[in-house]
């Protein structure tokens, strides 16, 4: 009767572990089902790729097979080809990136606390929001030439806002109550900023920060349309030019694959930083 007892309360221990988070077997089930799930869509885009190639009898330079473009990618990696773009890009989106977010923070910070200064610097804000990077791409060429230097602040342009107003968000999400209970402590402004004001805004500014890693990568690509003489935006127009099609093919794959590690980084970032919120 005991073994009869403990054969019921299994299935229902393993739904509690379940709900409550707990590791058990159908949580370890759904977990490795998930990530195989992955390999299977993969497989079925590729193989729904081929299909529309042989039904519609498509030539290379209109769409190349995923055998073609496979071929094409193996050869620029071998040759150094892709190495050398790539390079010149993730250079960029790193640069800014980081100069980006370091000024979108610190200004979103400032305007956070004085909403009269907000107020005045808003309207210029989203004026230079609202004109595509791709108007102000050939303006930064012409000024600060076609270098390295325009495509970073292109980077930095298009990552500037969403990161900006996620600060502001952030910040003003603080639980005055809280301010209150620091300065009753005689805390001081540097310990409020770091002991409440950032772990109380991280979630929000992670949600801003995981938009502009994506975002870099376009402004990175349109810089080097604009004029560039090495990079990925810059291979995919002169494979273009040459109707190359399996290697821009291969140069947009790279950037999805540079976009989905940045993204990855900052999710894992993100999960290191707020462990204590599951605590």
């Amino acid at each position: 009767m005991q073994e009869i007892a403990r054969l019921h309360q299994r299935p229902q221990r393993l739904t509690e572990a379940v709900v409550q988070g707990k590791p058990g077997w159908f949580a370890w089930r759904r977990y490795h089902f998930e990530i195989g799930l992955v390999p299977v869509a993969l497989a079925l885009f590729v193989l729904v790729w081929e299909g529309v190639i042989r039904l519609g009898n498509y030539p290379t330079f209109i769409l190349p097979s995923p055998g073609k473009v496979a071929t094409t990618f193996a050869r620029a990696g071998m040759d150094g080809t892709l190495w050398h773009h790539a390079q010149a890009t993730l250079s960029e989106v790193f640069t800014g990136l980081a100069l980006g977010l370091v000024v979108a923070t610190v200004l979103g910070y400032f305007l956070a606390r004085n909403s009269v200064v907000e107020r005045l610097l808003a309207p210029y804000i989203v004026a230079l929001q609202s004109v595509p990077v791709v108007a102000i791409a050939p303006l930064l060429v012409i000024w600060f030439g076609s270098g390295r230097l325009s495509k970073v602040l292109v980077c930095a342009l298009i990552v500037f806002f969403p990161v900006l107003v996620n600060t502001i968000v952030g910040i003003r999400s603080v639980d005055e109550g809280l301010r209150d209970l620091m300065r009753s402590l005689r805390a001081s402004r540097w310990q409020t900023f770091y002991m409440l004001d950032m772990p109380a805004a991280l979630p929000v500014l992670f949600g801003g920060l995981k938009i502009g890693v994506t975002l870099s990568v376009i402004g990175a690509v349109v810089g080097e349309f604009v004029g560039a003489d090495r990079g990925l935006g810059f291979l995919i127009n002169q494979a273009r030019g040459l109707f190359n099609t399996p290697l821009v093919f291969v140069a947009i794959f790279s950037l999805a694959a540079i976009a989905l590690i940045l993204y990855g980084l900052v999710t894992l970032l993100e999960a290191w930083l707020l462990r204590w919120r599951r605590s």
